[in-house]
């Protein structure tokens, strides 16, 4: 394909990426961002209205800073037409499920709780149980959806989709997520760790707006990281980057679930948290639990926290050593605790990071809480605009 039909394909992809990806969005910003003349801009989107693919749905909001003069300009979004995304997290005990309309408003979610071995087939089949659910909330069918996005809590191989062996999920370990989750649904899922999908959200939609190089750090069972690097996710080279819950904090410590000993994740991950406090608070603790008598001043269960938080500042020194991020947001069940965690967390990033790269990080608390990795693979299916377009086409053909 060459010439103007290839132009203009490739405008009506860029266009529809950049919706997708943002939200509503004016024309001039559509102008810039993808660097197309104005008038293609409004060529383009008179195309999407008239397949049934955008709005311009009327108020939503001045997008301009405060005190700007004149009428504020007219927003572009995707229609409800478009299609549906869906977004999957599990996690240690939990799958939360998600769809959205491509306009980033989320229709309907689902959150259940899982036995915490559960195999990987029965939680698929659960998940899948929960799809139908929402879809059906939403007034969706499955032919709306134009993609779905799944988090896993550990290293996915990229090229295998198989979930590492340092996995806080034991059912998972060898199965290939992308292919079973895939099968379970009837169409195809892609796969992505809950870390990165985390910095996604919160880089769209959360405390990590406008940075161009930022880290995601979930806290939780597990502890684990992902990057945003020039204002694109990094994930490395098979998928495996941001692993900082095995960096080694202590050579002679306890012996981690990868083979280490002495890991982050083994010193400050939710279970090294229960298990200082046990004595006090009693062998059933919750994390919840533990955030909420700390909040309310008990003494052990804040110096629990805090020490976790010590413990991850040190790993985040070399991270920011090394990678040098502008911005830092902390997010994972352990972040509830708010600055009870993240002070010592500072504290010790200060301490243990080279001076200027001590000075040039912000380290943050999210503000997505506990969506941030479901809204993640939400957005993982809303930055893949060329195919995106052409499944929304399909999808709005089938409406006529």
């Amino acid at each position: 394909m060459s010439g103007p039909v290839a132009s203009r394909v490739d405008a009506r992809a860029r266009v529809f990426g950049v919706l997708a990806e943002s939200g509503a969005v004016s024309r001039a910003d559509l102008a810039r961002r993808t660097r197309l003349a104005a008038s293609t801009v409004s060529a383009v989107i008179t195309e999407l209205q008239a397949a049934g693919l955008v709005t311009e749905p009327g108020a939503g909001g001045d997008p301009r800073p405060p005190g700007a003069v004149g009428r504020p300009p007219v927003l572009v979004a995707m229609h409800r037409n478009a299609g549906v995304a869906i977004g999957l997290d599990f996690g240690k005990r939990h799958v939360r499920v998600v769809v959205s309309d491509l306009a980033h408003q989320v229709l309907a979610e689902r959150h259940d709780e899982l036995d915490a071995d559960l195999p990987a087939t029965a939680a698929i089949a659960h998940a899948a149980r929960l799809v139908d659910e929402v879809l059906a909330e939403a007034n969706a069918e499955q032919r709306d959806v134009v993609g779905v996005g799944m988090g896993l809590p550990g290293p996915v191989h990229g090229p295998t989709g198989e979930l590492g062996d340092s996995t806080i999920l034991p059912g998972w370990v060898g199965v290939r997520a992308a292919d079973a989750m895939s099968d379970a649904l009837g169409r195809t899922v892609e796969v992505e760790n809950d870390a990165n999908l985390g910095a996604l959200s919160e880089w769209m939609w959360g405390a990590g707006r406008g940075a161009e190089n930022m880290a995601y750090l979930k806290v939780a069972t597990g502890i684990g990281a992902g990057f945003i690097i020039g204002g694109r996710p990094y994930t490395g080279t098979s998928g495996t980057a941001g692993e900082i819950g095995h960096t080694v904090i202590d050579p002679s410590g306890q012996v981690c679930r990868c083979g280490n000993r002495g890991c982050l994740e083994t010193v400050a991950g939710s279970a090294a948290v229960l298990a200082a406090v046990r004595g006090t608070l009693g062998a059933d603790v919750a994390v919840g639990d533990v955030i909420a008598s700390a909040l309310d001043g008990h003494p052990g269960s804040a110096r629990a926290i805090a020490d976790a938080g010590a413990a991850i500042g040190t790993a985040v020194a070399t991270l920011c050593n090394l990678f040098n991020p502008e911005r830092i947001v902390v997010g994972g069940d352990l972040a509830a605790a708010g600055s009870l965690l993240v002070e010592p967390l500072r504290e010790a990033v200060r301490r243990g990071a080279v001076r200027s790269a001590a000075e040039d990080v912000t380290i943050v608390e999210g503000t997505l809480g506990e969506r941030a990795e479901v809204l993640g693979a939400v957005a993982l299916v809303l930055r893949h605009g060329a195919d995106l377009l052409r499944r929304s086409d399909t999808v709005a053909a089938r409406r006529v």
